[in-house]
């Protein structure tokens, strides 16, 4: 892992990186808003001494107040294999989540229909017969309790707009710190700009065929250090 004034470097071989992005910040924004994509390219021009616009893809997305692993490409065609992989099913995604209560089954699989409400940044369940309805499906393992609550990790099977966070609030179980979803406890850094905080949720593994080579790559994102009141992670492992 690196770090040249600018994201932590998680993996890098070919047109293929991947990055540790800190809550509270966009995954992709306009121009004059800062986002982790203005962070790659600023990283990219200040190591090649690149001048004038350039390539770099987004094949996948992390929610604002969530940290973790992720993936950027730096040619179409890599971008356009990896967007596959992901469309596809084929990249695993697990995930931390610090939930308030605790699950009622060690472990098992959430399946719900929900849909991305219109001009909003929420998302909702709705009825499996529901003209926008789309299928949500993750696994979860309660890993162990922590000061912050529960702890559970998760493996998505879709890939849904606040699919966690809605899935965990619609069973009574909010991620800690998202109020945006019934959540009341808090969590992490209390920043004066509510934007820049964080919700107990964390990409913790990314794993995905290299969009060249096909080599299976796995990449670990640590924790960040709203998390550091759960203790050692290795506990949870």
């Amino acid at each position: 892992m690196s770090c040249v004034d600018g994201p932590s470097v998680l993996y890098e071989e070919g047109p293929c990186l991947v990055v540790a992005k800190p809550a509270g910040i966009l995954t992709q924004a306009p121009a004059h808003i800062e986002s982790m994509e203005q962070r790659v390219r600023d990283l990219i021009r200040q190591r090649e001494g690149k001048t004038g616009n350039f390539y770099l893809g987004v094949p996948h997305r992390l929610d604002r107040p969530v940290s973790g692993a992720l993936a950027f490409a730096r040619h179409v065609r890599a971008c356009r294999r990896l967007s596959e992989q992901f469309a596809g099913r084929v990249v695993r995604k697990i995930y931390w989540a610090l939930i308030e209560g605790a699950t009622d089954t060690a472990e098992g699989t959430w399946r719900d229909w929900m849909r991305k409400i219109p001009g909003r940044a929420e998302a909702e369940i709705v009825a499996a017969d529901h003209p926008e309805a789309r299928e949500a499906r993750l696994k979860f393992r309660a890993l162990g309790e922590t000061p912050l609550g529960s702890l559970l990790e998760i493996e998505l099977e879709t890939g849904r707009t606040h699919q966690i966070r809605l899935q965990a609030a619609s069973r009574g179980l909010p991620i800690a710190g998202d109020r945006l979803y019934g959540a009341r406890s808090l969590f992490g850094h209390q920043h004066s700009d509510e934007r820049r905080r964080s919700i107990g949720l964390h990409g913790r593994l990314l794993s995905f065929l290299h969009p060249m080579t096909r080599d299976r790559v796995e990449i670990e994102a640590p924790l960040t250090a709203d998390w550091e009141p759960i203790g050692n992670p290795s506990q949870f492992l």
